[in-house]
């Protein structure tokens, strides 16, 4: 009989969300979530799965049964030829990366993260950057789930065909993500190149920007000009940087921390630090090149509080010009930097913010100092006003405001991802507080 442990108390990673499970499970078999399952049932209970808890919202909280799946992070099968990995859905990416290039492969895109368990990459539609290249969860070929019922489902475009295009964005509400088969690369390298230039050049030149670098986003930094741009393209150079860790961490983390903090009794001190540290760090050209993984991932500094919405691309100049007139009009509203602005291709995944469209990833931030909380509530509806006035979806795994009728106006496969779901959990055990807000 699998035991769960009582007095658990969750946080994320930000600790910006948290709560109290009354069982917390780390099953090591298909067997023991079964086992789980049907305790669940006896006891009305309802069950939440989660994985490196960074995602910086409620969407893991549960005060039931929490699951764990850390133990069950082992690489199940490497198919060579097809180049094609199938993973155990604990998985963390930091691991797969490592165990890939052993195979001479690699994941095509990845996130800022990789302590990150391959469900919840895919369960939250984690994206980077690059208009040739989707999110995260249009790498998956397969996966298996267990559903409330204790049933196994194997999904893909072939088998199941309709819940596979539910399930590589799956919110943690269809069941229990058992296994997953990603779609790989050949390994390979990638030459990150940052330099400076100011928000209307980019933004006037932003399909040539677009067309230039296979992975391409930009920096703003709000109340200011100033625009950090960042390409990353395949390369054959051997690894280099001339990235200078005194300045990346001494400045760029602990003081940047103890700035941010005085900035907390003084507001008007963040217009600075954010033109400052655009000079010290950003105001030169730097060159980077490393295995892919290792570009991609990148230090996400501090605790923070974030929101990350999905607009049309061709929306980006006229949202990103809104925000920025909005700071402007505002002088006591604060922005710390950046604004990190994102580019992905649009797909056919029900709940994909990129569902049937190119889209630009829009994403603002308000660091925590020393886990200081601050003021962010006018920046937030600001922000969140202009980005569903552009026709925006917000990233699942980050807070936002919306409700099943903003949802079911943004989505058109919102009705088929409902019915769907109430098919493979009619008695929603994989609800929680933040899901009821999506379906009810």
């Amino acid at each position: 009989m699998v035991h769960g442990q009582g007095g658990f108390k969750f946080q994320n990673w930000a600790r910006t969300y948290g709560s109290s499970p009354e069982l917390y499970f780390q099953p090591t078999s298909v067997e023991e979530i079964k086992e789980i399952l049907d305790l669940a049932r006896q006891r009305s209970k309802r069950v939440k799965v989660v994985g490196g808890g960074h995602s910086p919202s409620d969407i893991a909280c549960t005060d039931d049964f929490m699951v764990q799946m850390g133990k069950m992070n082992k690489i199940l099968k490497v198919d060579e030829e097809k180049r094609q990995v199938m993973v155990e859905a604990g998985i963390l990416l930091s691991d797969l990366n490592v165990e890939l290039s052993k195979y001479g492969l690699a994941l095509p895109n990845l996130g800022a993260v990789s302590e990150v368990a391959a469900a919840g990459v895919i369960g939250t539609g984690t994206h980077n950057t690059g208009i040739k290249h989707g999110i995260l969860p249009t790498q998956v070929v397969a996966l298996t789930l267990l559903t409330a019922s204790g049933e196994i489902l194997e999904c893909s475009e072939s088998i199941n065909a309709e819940i596979f295009q539910a399930a590589r964005l799956h919110l943690g509400c269809l069941g229990v993500v058992l296994t997953i088969t990603f779609q790989c690369v050949p390994e390979f390298y990638l030459l990150e190149t940052t330099f400076p230039s100011t928000l209307q050049e980019v933004l006037d030149n932003l399909d040539s920007h677009l067309r230039r670098s296979e992975y391409f986003r930009f920096l703003w930094f709000p109340h200011s000009e100033n625009v950090s741009v960042i390409y990353q393209d395949h390369t054959n150079k051997p690894p280099s940087s001339s990235a200078n860790w005194f300045w990346d961490y001494a400045a760029g983390y602990y003081l940047l921390e103890f700035l941010l903090w005085i900035s907390t009794f003084l507001p008007s001190l963040v217009c600075w630090i954010n033109r400052f540290f655009f000079w010290l760090l950003f105001k030169g050209k730097v060159e980077h090149v490393d295995l892919s993984y290792k570009i991609f991932n990148y230090e996400c500094r501090f605790r923070q509080h974030v929101q990350d919405w999905a607009i049309p691309i061709e929306k980006t100049k006229e949202a990103l010009l809104e925000l920025k007139a909005a700071l402007e009009n505002n002088p006591k509203v604060v922005a710390h930097y950046p604004v990190e602005v994102r580019f992905a291709r649009g797909d056919d995944i029900l709940l994909s913010p990129c569902f049937q469209r190119d889209s630009c990833y829009m994403n603002i931030i308000m660091y925590r100092p020393y886990g200081k909380d601050v003021p962010r509530l006018d920046y937030w509806l600001a922000y969140e006003s202009i980005m569903k006035k552009a026709g925006g979806r917000p990233h699942w795994a980050k807070a936002h405001t919306c409700t099943r009728k903003d949802f079911e106006k943004m989505y058109p496969g919102f009705g088929k991802f409902c019915t769907i779901r109430e098919e493979l959990d009619p008695t929603g055990m994989f609800l929680n507080t933040y899901l009821e807000k999506v379906f009810y």
